[in-house]
């Protein structure tokens, strides 16, 4: 019985030897780290930046030395609107920000996130990219531009408001001859309203705002307005809105350096995007509502759209869509995926999810005399 135990107990030191040693190795060496060079199309102090850098710390935290992903501010290495250029060509490795920044290579690019998509909110536009047949078009639609990428669309924004004001917008009328700040096909909305658009990115908006160069402007939500400065330049803000209701982020690769990476750090960039799309959904709520609520301590006055305004958009919405869609067989793609995703998912939203503003009102709203 002694002998026959000696091989096994060999085995068992032999192995134990091997284990300690892995666990005494370094896992990787510096020469084996992989850096990706990132640019944001988001000032460094804007929240959006933050977001870009929350995607990358979860990357960097999983991948455990063998890749860190470095991020830059707009204007790093080239402007906010020359992003995709840049990753494509390999100036840069990879970077975050918006499709509708695209929008000038193809309008279709701007469907995720300009226009009212049909009544669905930003999780179903998410929804639908990933389950709908949105990943898919999309793909077709950047290689047809010669655009070798790997995009990944995530992080659904709240609802943008209408944007700040000298005065408070009561009609649609208000908005005819405004010199307006928007990006994408929100710049083909507002111009069948009536406005004449300028589409700045988003550091140069407050300055342009405090100049006089234009006389109101929209950017995304509470905390990025706040800290960018609308607060410090204009009073009047008109909260709702259907030119970005349902707007996504975008992380961008490029697809050779992306391919160079083996399949398990493939993976972790793939979880840590959703996962960073859940965080920065809570994220927002969380700091949308303390900045929200700082500045109208600040005496800044917050104004509901009125409905006449929604529905003006809406109407312009649609003769700016059927007007892309027959210049445009990508534009038409996207709209029919949407319409159809939109009927079933907005059905059965409606049907199920209970009026929470009741609720809220209930507990919080002041009981009328």
């Amino acid at each position: 019985m002694t002998e026959s135990k000696t091989p096994r107990r060999r085995n068992l030191l032999k192995g134990a030897a091997v284990a300690a040693g892995a666990m005494s190795a370094p896992m990787v060496s510096r020469a084996d780290t992989v850096t990706f060079r990132f640019q944001s199309t988001w000032p460094a102090k804007d929240i959006f930046h933050e977001y870009a850098n929350d995607f990358a710390k979860k990357v960097n935290d999983m991948a455990s030395g063998r890749l860190k992903i470095e991020v830059l501010p707009a204007g790093a290495v080239v402007p906010a609107f020359q992003l995709l250029d840049a990753v494509n060509k390999g100036t840069l490795d990879g970077g975050h920000g918006v499709l509708a920044y695209h929008y000038g290579k193809n309008t279709a690019l701007a469907l995720w996130g300009s226009g009212p998509a049909f009544g669905m909110d930003p999780n179903m536009v998410l929804s639908w990219h990933n389950y709908g047949g949105g990943k898919a078009i999309l793909e077709e639609i950047y290689k047809s531009l010669n655009i070798d990428v790997v995009s990944l669309v995530y992080g659904p924004m709240p609802t943008q408001p209408l944007g700040w004001f000298k005065k408070p917008i009561a009609k649609v009328g208000d908005l005819k001859g405004l010199k307006y700040r928007t990006v994408g096909l929100a710049v083909d909305i507002f111009n069948e309203l009536g406005v004449s658009v300028n589409p700045l990115p988003g550091g140069e908006i407050v300055p342009a705002l405090d100049r006089g160069l234009i006389d109101a402007a929209e950017f995304n939500n509470a905390s990025s307005d706040r800290v960018l400065g609308f607060p410090d330049v204009v009073k009047n803000c008109m909260l709702q809105s259907f030119h970005q209701s349902g707007e996504q982020f975008e992380i961008l690769f490029n697809k050779t350096k992306y391919n160079t990476l083996p399949t398990e750090l493939k993976s972790i960039i793939d979880y840590s995007v959703q996962a960073s799309s859940a965080e920065m959904s809570w994220k927002a709520i969380d700091r949308n509502s303390k900045d929200y609520e700082e500045m109208k301590k600040q005496g800044i006055k917050f104004y509901k759209t009125p409905d006449a305004i929604l529905r003006a958009q809406l109407e312009a919405w649609d003769k700016v869509s059927e007007k892309k869609a027959a210049e445009n067989p990508f534009f038409k793609r996207v709209m029919d995926s949407q319409r159809v995703y939109a009927q079933r998912a907005g059905q059965w939203q409606s049907d199920y999810m209970v009026n929470f503003k009741m609720a809220y009102d209930f507990y919080f709203a002041k009981k009328k005399a």
